[in-house]
This record gives C-alpha cells, sequence and structure tokens, in this order.
C-alpha cells in the first residue's frame, strides 16, 4: 500500500511538472506549418519569443511579462510588427489551452494595438539611395533580394519560397500556385526584373531555390539600421512596389491585378498617391458654375487680385 502510494505521489509530480514556454511554441510552429500560409514568418518571430520566454513556465509568464517585452521593442519595431508578434503568441497560448496542456493563458489579457492602415509607409527615392548605398558596401551578394522585391511587389512568403520551376523568362512570369489571398496568381516581370533573374539562373547551384534563406536575413535589418530609416521592414517594399505604380498613373484595376489583391478595396488605400488626385478634386471648386452670376463672378476677381499701392 504504501509503494501504491509513493508510486501516485511520484505520477502526480511528474503530472504537474510544469510545461515551458519553449515547448508550446514548438508545437505551435507544428500546427502553423500545417495550417498557415504565413508558417516561415512564424517560425523567424518565434525564435525571438523562445529566446525571450523559451525556459519559463508558459503558466508563470503574466500579461505584464508580455507588454513590458513588446513595448521595450517599440523603439525597432513598427506598430504592425509588435500586433505580428503579440498575434503569434496569443496563437500559442491558445493552441496549448485548447490541447488542455494548460489552464492559465496570460496573452488572453495582452491586446493588439490598432493600426492606422490608412497611412501607407512605402521608400522614397532618397530612402533608396541610402539604402542602396549601405547594401553596395557592406552586403552586396543580397542585392537582386531586394531588387525583385520592388520590382514584382511580391510579398514576403512568396519571394523566399520561390523555386526556378515557378518561374518563365520567356514568357515573363512567375507562377505563384498558392497565394496570401486563398488562389494562384501571375507575377510579372520587367525588364528589371527579367534581367535580375536571368544572372541568377546562371549562377544557380542546382538546388531549385531562386534564393538559399527562406526567410528575410539579419543583414536588411542591419542595412535599414546604417541607413538611418525608420518603420521600414521587408513588406515596405511591397507597400513601395504598389505606391510607386499609383504615382505613375496606372489605374487602380491594374495595380489590384499587379499587387495579388483580392478585392479593390485593398487597392484603394493606395488611391491617394495617384499624381493630382486631390489637388484635380479640390480646383473643381474654383470653376464658376452655370449658376454663378456676373457680379459673384467679378466679386471673386477682387479678392485674388494683388493690391496696387
Amino acid at each position: 500500500m504504501l509503494g501504491g502510494v509513493f508510486h501516485g505521489k511520484i505520477q502526480d509530480v511528474r503530472r504537474r511538472k510544469p510545461v515551458t514556454f519553449g515547448e508550446l511554441a514548438a508545437r505551435a510552429l507544428v500546427w502553423s506549418r500545417a495550417e498557415k500560409k504565413s508558417y516561415y514568418s512564424d517560425q523567424i518571430r518565434m525564435k525571438a519569443l523562445v529566446v525571450e520566454f523559451g525556459n519559463q513556465p508558459a503558466e508563470q509568464i503574466t500579461a505584464g511579462d508580455i507588454r513590458r517585452w513588446l513595448n521595450s521593442k517599440a523603439p525597432e519595431w513598427s506598430l504592425a510588427t509588435r500586433n505580428r508578434y503579440c498575434a503569434l503568441l496569443k496563437l500559442t497560448y491558445r493552441i496549448a489551452e485548447e490541447d488542455e496542456i494548460i489552464k492559465i493563458n496570460p496573452a488572453r489579457l495582452v491586446q493588439q494595438k490598432k493600426e492606422n492602415n490608412g497611412c501607407i509607409r512605402y521608400v522614397t527615392d532618397a530612402e533608396e539611395t541610402l539604402l542602396r548605398d549601405v547594401i553596395m558596401k557592406s552586403y552586396s551578394e543580397h542585392l537582386s533580394e531586394m531588387e525583385i522585391a520592388l520590382m514584382t511587389g511580391m510579398r514576403q512568403g512568396e519571394q523566399f519560397s520561390l523555386t526556378w520551376d515557378r518561374i518563365d523568362l520567356g514568357a515573363g512570369v512567375i507562377r505563384l500556385e498558392d497565394s496570401k489571398n486563398g488562389a494562384g496568381r501571375f507575377v510579372r516581370l520587367n525588364t528589371r526584373a527579367l534581367a535580375v533573374l536571368t544572372a541568377l539562373r546562371d549562377r544557380d547551384l542546382g538546388t531549385g531555390r531562386v534564393f538559399v534563406l527562406n526567410k528575410v536575413p539579419r543583414w536588411f535589418t542591419d542595412a535599414i539600421k546604417v541607413a538611418g530609416l525608420k518603420d521600414v521592414t521587408w513588406h515596405t517594399l511591397r507597400h513601395t512596389f504598389i505606391s510607386r505604380l499609383m504615382m505613375a498613373g496606372v489605374d487602380v484595376r491594374t495595380v489590384m491585378e499587379l499587387a495579388g489583391h483580392k478585392s479593390i478595396s485593398m487597392t484603394m488605400r493606395y488611391a491617394h498617391l495617384a499624381p493630382g488626385h486631390s489637388a484635380k478634386a479640390l480646383e473643381k471648386l474654383c470653376e464658376p458654375s452655370a449658376t454663378t452670376t456676373a457680379t459673384e463672378a467679378e466679386e471673386t476677381e477682387k479678392l485674388v487680385a494683388p493690391t496696387v499701392q
């Protein structure tokens, strides 16, 4: 009997051994690989989460601990980046909770911050010059990666998972079989993108992959810091691609197709960048209407005419 009780106590102690955040993280990545298109991004972000929380008992981490860590990254992260890390933390705990691995979920009390989706961050010509100078000086072997991002607007996961069998250099297209919006699409290649990909093809090592890494490497983050740019991430290059099309006067429907947007409402976030879009609208107020009288027109002319001293 004593032996049985003793054995039971040992079993009870074993069952109650605290599970670490690192163990939850491993389970979450297995789920992400099977269920999410953004698995590679989750994999990258999870490394930072494990460094911070990995060895800690998952249920002993508090909501305050999570908030303090997220807030400590404010100088280097945009609001969108903060929210992506917060979302991954919440997902990690939710999966463990649903599988009854844990009973306490501190991430449930941590809220994502509201993003201003109307504010589009893109790289200006001057900023691109600064960034290119840094890359040419210290990371020249990676310049082609940024070139393709700026010339095609592909999403991070689309670009860094790209294989040569999806590229038809003769036709000038890339075939993406499973994009973010749930359907395949074609990415058109301009002459600059074709030249870069042709050069990469000539140096292919037979791996089948266009880029060696399947994620955004550290060099880009370092180059951004050296260039002194703020709130710029790899996704900013996609915003830049779309913004520049708009500023070049390309019609919204064509931009929607080139960007691979599922709905035109997503593309319309960039509409204000079209040349003369707002200025032309405002000038409509200056045009005389059919009901404007001669006297009203004369009074308006007096208001805008220079005063003679």
